[in-house]
């Protein structure tokens, strides 16, 4: 569980680092081996779009909707918790495409009731630092969400079709981590990473949730996605696969 003081961190500056073992041994290898497995399937997707595993693999249903994770978002998101997506992170030896500077919440706009109280838990499958691409964020800058200064990237390099111009990378904290430690992140902040340089695959896995109390919109980009109702109780009316 965070502390008050981890919360009033995290609420401050749209981020906090959590350097305890989220899982045990036994649990974290079980994972990576769920891992291995769909980076081995991919076929010819890159390895950086390994999107919503959880939709097609429901052994990662034992990770999302654990107590380890649960109680860490709790006092984030509330008692309430909906599972909103997961995500497998690999960026590739040497070739590890950059991640741009943008804001989650820019990419799911008109999607949801409120953008407030969307949580990532961002875990590392393996060592994380800035030599493999680690994640970067600009600490406050969470307060919006919907920059307008979107410019177009090229995505031979970049993950993301656009970025955010003019960002002070002076600013960006590195979220350097080892295997089985984690980082939490508001879904508002600007963040991104460099690309990866070293001979070592940074891989992650991210599972993001948002309270109970907010609303999965009717609109054409939400046509077929899941969710689920992680703990407690819904009170938006959304349809759960777990109903």
């Amino acid at each position: 569980m965070l502390s008050p003081q981890d919360v009033e961190f995290f609420r401050k500056n749209g981020y906090y680092l959590h350097r305890d073992q989220l899982f045990s041994p036994e649990k974290l290898d079980r994972l990576e081996g769920i891992f291995d497995e769909h980076l081995a399937e991919k076929g010819d997707k890159l390895s950086d779009e390994l999107d919503t595993p959880h939709f097609r693999d429901p052994r990662l249903l034992d990770f999302l909707l654990s107590d380890e994770v649960l109680d860490l978002v709790e006092p984030l998101v509330g008692p309430d918790i909906a599972l909103w997506t997961s995500h497998f992170i690999s960026k590739d030896p040497f070739v590890g495409r950059a991640t741009p500077w943008h804001e989650d919440s820019a990419y799911w706009e008109g999607r949801l009731s409120d953008y407030t109280s969307i949580v990532t838990v961002w875990l590392a499958l393996g060592q994380s630092n800035r030599e493999n691409g680690c994640m970067r964020v600009i600490p406050g800058t969470h307060d919006n969400g919907f920059s307008e200064n979107y410019v177009p990237t090229d995505m031979t390099k970049q993950t993301f079709h656009a970025e955010i111009a003019g960002v002070d990378e002076e600013k960006a904290v590195y979220f350097e981590l080892e295997r089985g430690q984690l980082s939490l992140h508001d879904g508002r902040i600007v963040h991104g990473a460099e690309p990866n340089t070293s001979s070592i695959r940074r891989t992650g896995y991210t599972m993001r949730y948002f309270p109970a109390s907010v609303k999965v919109l009717p609109v054409e980009q939400n046509a077929g996605w899941k969710i689920w109702l992680a703990r407690g109780e819904d009170s938006a009316g959304n349809d759960y696969v777990n109903a």
